[in-house]
């Protein structure tokens, strides 16, 4: 478990989805030496899926012990590499977002 984020605020999190997506698709190009994005978008595709399947792992451990800001702090872990994932295939947040409203109809 890494360090828990301290004074975390709420915010508007379709901004904050908008502007990771736009922060992980300008390291697709970027030096995997010198990001660690870049390193996930570049590298093997078994490590990058590894590192979802152990941040999926992570967050159910964190429910497990019931510890709201270790969730929080677990699920921001997850949501970041999910987002990797989908730039490294070519899944949009736009595409994401229709899949999900075609699913609440």
């Amino acid at each position: 478990m890494g360090e828990r984020t301290k004074n975390v605020q709420d915010g508007n999190i379709g901004q904050t989805l908008e502007g990771l997506a736009e922060v992980i698709h300008r390291r697709r190009d970027a030096s995997p030496e010198q990001s660690y994005t870049a390193k996930l978008l570049q590298g093997k595709e078994d490590s990058l899926l590894k590192k979802l399947a152990e941040e999926a792992s992570e967050v159910i451990m964190a429910c497990k012990d019931d510890d709201h800001d270790h969730i929080r702090y677990e699920a921001g872990d997850l949501v970041y590499h999910l987002m990797v994932t989908l730039e490294r295939y070519g899944v949009t947040l736009d595409e994401l977002a229709g899949e999900l409203d075609a699913r609440r109809h």
